[in-house]
């Protein structure tokens, strides 16, 4: 079995993998007669294939215990998808690059603050949703279309903090 231990999530740690969003070190500026200071670009959408569009969707995901024991992993190779917690609700973030193998490896864990979201890019392998602590609301960013979005791979691992 493979054991990971979930480190801090950052930038730069997630870069292979994706976009961390938060709006810590953002680039930003005003808006709505400075009422509003909006957070520009911290997450490229990738919708990939004929008749892929982005859509906009909200989970609704249970907590789960810790130590968290995956079975698998997925990828959703035809777009990203991206996950923003609405109400300061932490998760766990397991991954590994695309590829057609997942070599243990390569297999990273990490955990949110609670303020931070994550953008999986096209073909990155991710663990199932896995909130922490309370249930969590959570917008999710994604492709809608033809074609098939969603491949798994058997993984045996443990996650702990």
């Amino acid at each position: 079995m493979l054991e990971l231990t979930a480190q801090p999530l950052t930038d730069e740690a997630f870069a292979p993998f994706g976009d961390v969003i938060e709006r810590h070190d953002a680039d930003s500026f005003p808006i709505n007669n400075g009422r509003t200071q909006r957070y520009h670009d911290l997450a490229r959408v990738e919708t990939l294939g004929e008749g892929a569009r982005p859509i906009i969707s909200l989970f609704v995901s249970q907590p789960v215990a810790l130590p968290l024991t995956l079975t698998l992993l997925e990828r959703h190779p035809l777009g990203s998808q991206a996950f923003m917690p609405l109400h300061g609700e932490r998760f766990i973030v397991v991954v590994a690059p695309p590829g057609e193998r997942i070599e243990p490896d390569d297999v990273h864990a990490f955990v949110t603050d609670g303020r931070q979201g994550v953008n999986y890019r096209a073909g990155t392998w991710h663990a199932i949703h896995s909130v922490l602590d309370v249930e969590g609301e959570f917008l999710v960013v994604d492709r809608a279309g033809e074609g098939n979005n969603c491949e798994e791979y058997p993984l045996d691992a443990r996650v702990s903090l």
